[in-house]
């Protein structure tokens, strides 16, 4: 099975993409990662060199390759991925798809305790409007979230949850 991790920035969709993957003795995906490495250059500098609008071709093309691979895998998507293309639909057409809906203010604690310049979308917000962008995107995504097959809500979602989830799923 493909499962894929769908949120906000910071909504944790890496570190519980690690969990799961291990607990289901699954590859773990990094959607960003796997673009730095097909690009040979990381997020922010496709942003600030190429911007968003060819960094978003290559996010589109990456999950596209993914979905149609054999294998199984966890997925941490970038926040953005579903959003672009009809992506949610590739997306949930290939796997599992998990939507990890944490509140803003938790997420803008997450991010002001990280490297706030390793998100490009957020690289260039005043701390304290942070919170409110965050807002604003996630009225502009929630749409596309919200299509996911499953959805965990709040600021402390456990991998044995979803994993609980997906056997009890499964085994329908």
């Amino acid at each position: 099975m493909k499962i894929f991790l769908l949120g906000l920035p910071g909504s944790g969709k890496t570190t519980l993409g690690k969990e799961l993957a291990e607990a289901l003795e699954l590859p773990f995906i990094d959607l960003d990662i796997e673009i730095e490495k097909e690009e040979k250059i990381t997020i922010s500098d496709i942003f600030r060199q190429k911007k968003e609008d060819y960094f978003r071709h290559v996010e589109a093309a990456q999950l596209k390759k993914w979905c149609t691979e054999k294998k199984d895998f966890v997925m941490a998507t970038g926040g953005g991925a579903p959003v672009f293309f009809d992506n949610i639909s590739v997306i949930n057409n290939a796997g599992k798809s998990i939507f990890l809906d944490v509140p803003a203010r938790e997420i803008t604690k997450r991010i002001m305790s990280s490297s706030v310049s390793e998100r490009p979308l957020f690289a260039k917000t005043h701390p304290e409007s942070l919170k409110d962008q965050i807002e604003f995107m996630r009225s502009q995504r929630i749409s596309f979230y919200r299509q996911a097959h499953l959805t965990f809500t709040g600021s402390a979602i456990a991998a044995e949850d979803i994993l609980e989830k997906i056997r009890t799923e499964t085994q329908s």
